[in-house]
């Protein structure tokens, strides 16, 4: 890639180099000083032989009426891709020109055509002259086995729970690109994920253990092994990094205090003499890989997140090497060195037990001590599952050893490699190969449906908020449990033992008896301190620890009178967060119950994302469209679910001069938490359109729509309780917080009709905001 030689604006780069073109050769490197940069220690030598490792990253896009459509972030990454291969191949080109190129010698590991490059996916390289596959290397035992889940006792779903772990927790995570506010505070996972990890961690455990129990291992330098997970985002990658090596708490006087994370053995606080602090040597690091391995410096929002890290490896640094400052690195280098060196004896990164990575590792990491892969992102292809599995299957031993096996009733010795495994959950990772032979049949032509720059004027915001509290006047806590109250943990919904299978070998089976061994006694505590921290604050959001003995008495009382166990279950699975939260609504709802006198209802925002946006909308769809009025909608487009209903509201709204402007709430993740039946639910209005009643522009009503359909049976009841908690919950939460503006809610039974309902709610007393 061509770097610049002087750095200047583009006005000046245009002005200075006065061609119709507009490069900037005058500030840029030409391509024949490009070369003599890269080839310098090649000399005067021509006609060289190119070694392209890695070549699937080293072509030319196709460009035809058969590209396959993409979407969303498949479409992100393969843009990404094409263009860092673009680069790749452009400089071979530069090289033929400048010096020659006698011969190009491709190596890959999977030599297909990826997805977005013009080509059938998966489809073999032409020249290519040697294909041993990875399957191939798996069946003849020089690289480790992987084992992925084949069964658990949800029996939900045609894949095991933590096979197809991104289906199920997908809409769960901080979205992408989200810069409303930094992921701080308490991580708060999926109950699918946190249980995947407490499962997979229980297994590595075990391997830790048996490392730590080989005194001579450890003395010719084996290192601990090692756990990664690959996140799909910064947002993800950091609440995951912070549940398992710990965050950083704010106290209510602004001080701050280290929380150990979930997971001893990777955690990164110890106890210091005068209390909780993170430690010198991290056992878990946060990485970019992808950053790193470009050369180019990290991003801003990565820098923040890491800063504690690269910190605490400078204290390392130089505890290390006394001669050297480590203020003499960059950042990047540091955080290279250390991820570079993992599993290496005697470097920076020996002691790290836990990579968390923003991104995929790349193919040139050789880390040969990863025991354990989690994957927490989309895998579209197998050819993607095949580079995350590839990180974890380098082997730490190539000395074979004598075997005997029972062949037709013959004994057969031979030698061979003993087998060593690698735990994989979260990568429906499959073991029949299979490879693109023919070009995918053109699908429908997508859509692209996005927030526009232009019509930034348009913006809506709203509040994201995970449920509701009461100010309770009472100081003397009591409870009333209900049928509501009672709460049913179950297999179905997270599993308590996994089956790990390889293509061949030994199967491994994975349990959570590591957290059923936390005291009954724990799990009250925890649900106590739960409940005081999430719905008893006073106006200055200082807990009442002083109402912290009557929780408790509360919390044992419902574990004894609420909490049924159905099989194969216990009470510590509470300790997941999502179940803990749980149990924690159902108690504080009777204590609510308990106390007859009046009460101040008040929302209790996400703990990340607390304000959602229109801005943040881009997605491709091929479902019927609605073009918006460039004037009244930030979002291009209305995506109709229905032959008619969505495009008539949509133009009702945009005839009406009271509407300042609206939104369709189609992939804005505009969700009303509800409760139905026993169980927590989000729901999702149809749109939210902001008005001027009368007080202006700067001080219009927010106003949540409802289309409603069927209103019989089943359908209809949850529909109703829907409505109800929009209309005597979030409504009156919200502007009772007074921080988002003013809020209504109505519900339209005819889109033909919508003008008129809108402008008889208007004029009732829920205009002013507190329902319609």
């Amino acid at each position: 890639k061509r770097r610049e030689k002087v750095k200047a604006g583009k006005l000046t780069k245009e002005i200075l180099n006065n061609n119709d073109q507009g490069e900037a050769s005058a500030f840029t490197e030409t391509e024949g000083e490009m070369v003599r940069r890269v080839c310098r220690g090649l000399g005067t030598k021509k006609n060289i032989i190119v070694i392209n490792d890695e070549a699937h990253h080293c072509y030319r896009r196709r460009v035809g009426d058969e590209d396959e459509k993409l979407t969303g972030d498949e479409r992100k990454e393969a843009e990404t891709r094409n263009h860092d291969a673009r680069i790749w191949i452009s400089g071979l080109e530069a090289l033929q020109r400048k010096i020659g190129i006698k011969m190009v010698h491709d190596l890959s590991a999977t030599p297909f055509f990826l997805r977005g490059s013009g080509y059938s996916e998966g489809t073999l390289f032409p020249w290519v002259v040697s294909d041993f596959s990875l399957i191939d290397a798996i069946e003849c035992g020089i690289v480790k086995v992987p084992r992925v889940p084949v069964t658990d006792n949800t029996m939900d779903g045609e894949q095991p729970t933590y096979r197809d772990l991104w289906l199920r927790i997908r809409d769960d995570l901080p979205k992408k690109g989200r810069k409303t506010q930094a992921i701080s505070g308490e991580p708060n996972l999926p109950v699918a994920l946190e249980g995947a990890l407490q499962s997979l961690y229980a297994n590595y455990a075990k391997s830790y253990q048996r490392w730590l129990g080989n005194d001579e291992a450890q003395a010719n330098g084996l290192t601990p092994p090692v756990f990664i997970v690959v996140c799909n985002n910064t947002n993800v990658s950091k609440m995951v990094f912070d549940h398992i090596a710990g965050w950083e708490k704010e106290l209510p006087d602004g001080s701050t205090v280290a929380v150990p994370g979930k997971l001893p053995i990777f955690g990164n606080v110890e106890q210091g003499p005068t209390g909780n602090r993170f430690s010198d040597r991290p056992n878990t690091i946060l990485v970019d890989s992808e950053q790193l391995e470009s050369g180019e410096a990290m991003s801003k929002d990565f820098k923040q997140i890491a800063a504690r890290e690269i910190t605490e490896f400078k204290h390392e640094y130089r505890r290390r090497f006394p001669d050297r400052d480590p203020d003499k690195l960059t950042d990047e280098d540091l955080l290279r060195e250390v991820l570079n060196t993992v599993g290496k004896p005697g470097k920076l990164g020996e002691n790290v037990r836990c990579v968390v990575s923003v991104s995929m590792l790349t193919e040139g990491w050789d880390a040969n001590t990863v025991t354990h892969i989690l994957g927490v992102r989309a895998f579209g292809t197998q050819l993607l599952c095949e580079q995350v599995v590839g990180r974890g299957l380098r082997r730490m031993s190539y000395t074979a050893e004598p075997q005997q096996r029972r062949i037709n009733g013959r004994t057969v010795e031979f030698e061979a490699f003993p087998v060593e495994y690698a735990e994989v959950y979260g990568v429906p990772f499959s073991f029949i190969p299979s490879a693109g032979s023919s070009d995918p049949k053109p699908g429908p032509t997508p859509t692209r449906v996005r927030a526009l720059e232009e019509r930034i004027e348009c913006e809506i915001t709203f509040p994201r908020i995970d449920g509701y509290r009461y100010e309770l006047p009472a100081e003397r806590l009591k409870a009333a449990f209900t049928d509501d109250s009672k709460l049913a943990l179950t297999t179905a919904s997270i599993p308590t033992k996994v089956e790990n299978a390889p293509i061949v070998g030994e199967s491994s089976i994975h349990t959570l008896d590591d957290l059923k061994k936390h005291r009954k006694q724990e799990v009250a505590f925890m649900l106590a301190r739960r409940v005081l921290e999430y719905y008893f604050r006073d106006n200055d959001e200082n807990v009442k620890p002083w109402l912290f003995p009557d929780l408790l008495a509360i919390t044992r009382r419902w574990l004894d009178e609420c909490l049924i166990l159905k099989d194969n279950t216990f009470p510590q699975l509470l300790l997941l967060i999502e179940n803990a939260h749980d149990a924690a609504d159902r108690i504080y709802k009777a204590i609510v119950d308990g106390d007859p006198e009046a009460k101040r209802l008040l929302p209790i925002p996400k703990p990340y994302d607390t304000i959602g946006s229109t801005r943040y909308v881009d997605f491709d769809t091929t479902r019927p469209v609605y073009r918006t009025d460039p004037k009244k909608c930030h979002v291009s487009h209305v995506v109709a679910d229905t032959e008619s209903w969505e495009q008539k509201m949509a133009e009702a709204l945009e005839d009406m001069d009271e509407v300042l402007c609206y939104v369709k709430n189609h992939n804005l993740h505009f969700l009303i938490p509800y409760t139905a039946g026993g169980d927590h639910k989000n729901y999702m209005p149809d749109f939210i359109v902001r008005l001027d009643v009368g007080r202006g522009k700067d001080d219009p009503l927010n106003l949540i729509v409802e289309v409603t359909g069927q209103k019989d049976g089943k359908q209809g009841k949850l529909k109703q309780a829907k409505v109800t908690t929009a209309r005597t919950l979030w409504v009156p939460a919200v502007n009772n917080a007074g921080t988002w503006g003013r809020w209504a809610f109505i519900e339209i039974t005819d889109p033909w009709d919508a003008q008129n309902t809108i402008r008889a709610s208007l004029g009732s007393s829920s205009a002013a905001g507190t329902g319609a």
